[in-house]
């Protein structure tokens, strides 16, 4: 995911999703930069990539949601599709939301 930071350079991260209808949703940690860009500036990029072939990839560019988790409800559905649980990954006091990625540009390629 890429998002635009204070300096108006893109911050990149590799992060879990799960994508359902129309929209990708991740759980983010609410200490992390990506999310304090997010909410100054609510949009991103996501790329995501076929594994099993290199040259296939889908770009998205979307508007972003972004809404409290407080009882880890999403963030245990997407640690269960990647086999982790995300609440070990969470420090004291720290909270997670649900980023809601709605795209209004899809690339597929390959």
């Amino acid at each position: 995911m890429a998002t635009i930071g204070p300096d108006g350079y893109p911050q990149m991260s590799e992060l879990w999703f799960l994508a359902e209808g129309d929209t990708v949703q991740l759980s983010l940690n609410t200490s992390r930069q990506k999310l304090k860009n997010l909410q100054h500036r609510p949009v991103c990029g996501l790329l995501i990539l076929d594994l099993s072939n290199p040259h296939r990839y889908l770009e998205l560019r979307g508007d972003v949601e972004i809404e409290a988790d407080t009882e880890y409800q999403f963030a245990d559905r997407l640690g269960a599709k990647y086999r982790s649980d995300l609440r070990t990954m969470d420090k004291k006091g720290e909270s997670r939301v649900v980023v809601t990625i709605r795209p209004t540009r899809v690339r597929a390629w390959g």
